[in-house]
């Protein structure tokens, strides 16, 4: 008899129709255009020749701009000009897919003047490119009135040019149209609620499309963490700024409601939001599968789950699940007290973790590393994309059902995971 999802349906059916979603969307979403919408062939031909770009990004890009090719000399000039600033062509057909009216640019009295501004601020050899190509539409507006000021602004918080492309990498258009109207009113209000600059500069690295977010929105999160008690000198108060501008009073009462309908007090919502805000952007579903998992079938306390609250973040497949059944198996032997708390593990570091509790047991335990799913070579130790999927038999086979739903699209999803799961999937009972 196979496994069965929820009383009545098999889980090698169901990972097959996953499956079967994931070919269906890939076909639909990758038909060639047909012919009444099929754009100048030698468009399409001059981006590919001439600007690199591969075949679906020129078809796509030919959609928004013509190339004349009577008149070259525009586009031409536009690409030479670039290469005298050290763009590779990686770096062209990148910039020219994001911002395909760049081939109509005026080099010399619009591009130049930007260039050698971000020149003479340290923008040298390769972090110019890179610059340009996260944020192209810069590049589109007055260097007096929007880049000087945002660049200037910017630099006072951030300090580096690396730190600037950072946090341009997390948020491209972060100096761009939206910062006067934003960002800067955004940045005045957090230093005028006593934020320091410090805490500032965290922000902007770590979740800069928070400042994005309209003035009347921060005022409302400010004004909502002043009524919980979170002032801005605490450690957590820019994580717990994020996740208020991200929900209305409305999201926030239904979350609450949500924990308490799964055993918590309002009280613990509140001092585990304070903790470790990011826990009330878990979906529901997340947070109805981990505490089903953690309180009946690893048995642990509520109250050891409320005073972890991380523990309801942390990946299911990737770093719960292999960790669980690595302690059950170390406790099975008496290698491990009994009575170890199991968040005490899950907390660890993935190279702590192998340190501790795989590696050193490996002699006493054969397999343990085979069974615990490995570390992929090419992955750092630390990184819980370094998993290799041999745990991917046992997670289908042992765990919670309503849990793999919650992590198991996102890992079919994924190219280099796919041929082994789907591998896996036809071993399972029908």
């Amino acid at each position: 008899m196979g496994i069965i999802i929820n009383g009545n349906l098999p889980l090698r059916n169901l990972l097959l129709s996953l499956i079967q979603k994931r070919f269906l969307k890939t076909s639909s979403t990758s038909q060639p255009p047909n012919a009444s919408s099929s754009p100048s062939s030698f468009t399409v031909h001059y981006l590919i020749n001439s600007c690199g770009l591969p075949l679906q990004s020129a078809l796509s890009v030919s959609k928004k701009i013509q190339i004349d090719e009577n008149n070259l000399q525009k586009p031409q000039s536009v690409i030479q000009f670039l290469k005298s600033y050290d763009f590779q062509d990686t770096h062209i057909a990148k910039l020219i897919e994001k911002w395909p009216a760049v081939l109509r640019s005026r080099t010399e009295d619009n591009l130049k003047p930007k260039f050698d501004f971000f020149i003479t601020n340290g923008f040298v050899g390769q972090l110019l490119p890179q610059l340009v190509v996260l944020d192209p539409v810069i590049f589109r507006t007055s260097l007096d009135t929007s880049i000087k000021p945002c660049f200037e602004l910017l630099k006072r918080f951030l300090k580096s040019n690396e730190n600037i492309l950072a946090a341009l990498s997390r948020a491209p258009f972060l100096m761009s149209f939206s910062f006067n109207a934003t960002v800067r009113p955004n940045l005045d209000l957090l230093k005028k609620e006593g934020v320091t600059a410090d805490r500032v500069a965290k922000l902007l690295l770590s979740q800069p499309r928070s400042l994005q977010h309209s003035n009347d929105r921060m005022v409302y999160a400010v004004s909502y963490l002043k009524q919980l008690g979170i002032e801005p000198d605490k450690r957590m108060y820019i994580h717990a700024l994020t996740v208020i501008a991200r929900m209305n009073e409305s999201a926030w009462r239904k979350k609450i409601d949500m924990f308490k309908s799964v055993g918590w007090t309002e009280e613990e919502v509140l001092w585990a939001f304070k903790r470790y805000p990011c826990l009330l952007l878990s979906s529901e579903e997340k947070i109805r599968s981990m505490m089903d998992f953690f309180l009946n079938k690893m048995k642990l306390e509520r109250q050891t789950i409320v005073a972890n609250p991380a523990l309801l973040k942390y990946s299911f497949g990737n770093r719960v699940l292999p960790r669980c059944n690595v302690l059950k198996v170390l406790k099975s032997k008496k290698l491990i007290k009994g009575d170890t708390n199991i968040a005490t593990f899950l907390k660890l570091s993935e190279k702590d973790f192998m340190e501790r509790c795989v590696t050193k047991y490996e002699d006493k335990v054969p397999g343990l590393l085979e069974m615990y799913g490995g570390i992929d070579k090419g992955k750092d130790a630390n990184s819980e994309g370094g998993r290799q999927p041999f745990v991917f038999y046992s997670y289908m086979c042992s765990v919670h059902n309503d849990v793999i739903a919650a992590d198991l699209e996102l890992s079919i999803s994924s190219p280099e995971f796919f041929p082994v799961a789907f591998i896996v999937i036809l071993q399972l009972p029908t």
